[in-house]
């Protein structure tokens, strides 16, 4: 009886896409059902609109569980692929709008996007991914205090969560796609925050699970569906070398990384 009750606990926490164990769960609906991986259940629904279980049709996906009354949940409208076609424009566009649309409904309360801004390091940020500059690496040693960081210490590290959460919630005001929807109302600068949200928690679910410097290039292919293949290589490397940073601020690292140009 305890054995029983032991394996079906061990196959709930399973990953039926991965068969790994689930670090961020994400349901199904209408289906219910709960074996999956945040990032491994959005991957399948790229390619296919149905359950890998029941093989129903997915309208949405519940997601950043923390309670049955505190969750998100996103709507799943495909609406284009962008592969390898996004370019950063002279003002900060992306050339393609993400491929999911409005959540469904929202429950938690968490801090919004901010609409992208006329600041000097949002400028920055845009003419780095314009001109496809990669940041210069440092070498990890306790005098410049970078270190190398792996999706095992992301995973069991809420500070290093915290950190990749403060640079990517910066970094894709970068793309004005996410915050300001084609006709600049309110309304669709609200439906593509959202966006924005969904994707901040896919990349941290990412960043949990692989290794984002991997030659293989599974985390690239995991966000090449959402920024494109060209921003999104760039993307990961940046962040990358942000992780590796012993640096807390972002006013701090925008002083100190530095690139070929300058």
């Amino acid at each position: 009886m305890g054995a029983t009750a032991e394996h079906s606990e061990q196959s709930e926490d399973t990953c039926v896409i991965c068969l790994s164990q689930v670090t961020e769960r994400a349901i199904t609906v209408p289906c219910n059902h709960h074996n999956f991986d945040f990032v491994c259940l959005v991957s399948w629904l790229q390619e296919r609109s149905t359950c890998p279980l029941c093989k129903t049709d997915v309208t949405a996906v519940q997601y950043d569980w923390r309670s049955s009354d505190d969750f998100k949940s996103y709507s799943i409208r495909r609406t284009h692929t962008p592969k390898d076609q996004s370019t950063i424009t002279d003002h900060g566009h992306l050339s393609h709008f993400a491929p999911y649309g409005l959540p469904s409904r929202r429950r938690c309360t968490h801090r919004p996007f901010s609409p992208p801004a006329d600041d000097p390091a949002l400028r920055r940020r845009r003419e780095i991914y314009r001109k496809g500059l990669y940041s210069l690496h440092v070498g990890s040693n306790p005098y410049s205090g970078y270190r190398d960081v792996t999706p095992q210490m992301i995973a069991g590290d809420p500070e290093l969560q915290s950190r990749a959460r403060t640079w990517i919630r910066r970094e894709l005001r970068v793309f004005s796609f996410l915050h300001t929807g084609p006709s600049g109302s309110a309304s669709q600068a609200a439906t593509t925050s959202s966006n924005a949200e969904f994707l901040l928690s896919y990349i941290v679910s990412i960043l949990k699970m692989v290794d984002i410097k991997a030659s293989n290039g599974n985390a690239e292919n995991l966000l090449t569906e959402f920024l494109g293949r060209r921003c999104s290589r760039l993307f990961l490397h940046e962040l990358s070398a942000w992780l590796r940073s012993p640096h807390t601020r972002l006013k701090d690292w925008d002083e100190e990384v530095q690139y070929q140009d300058g």
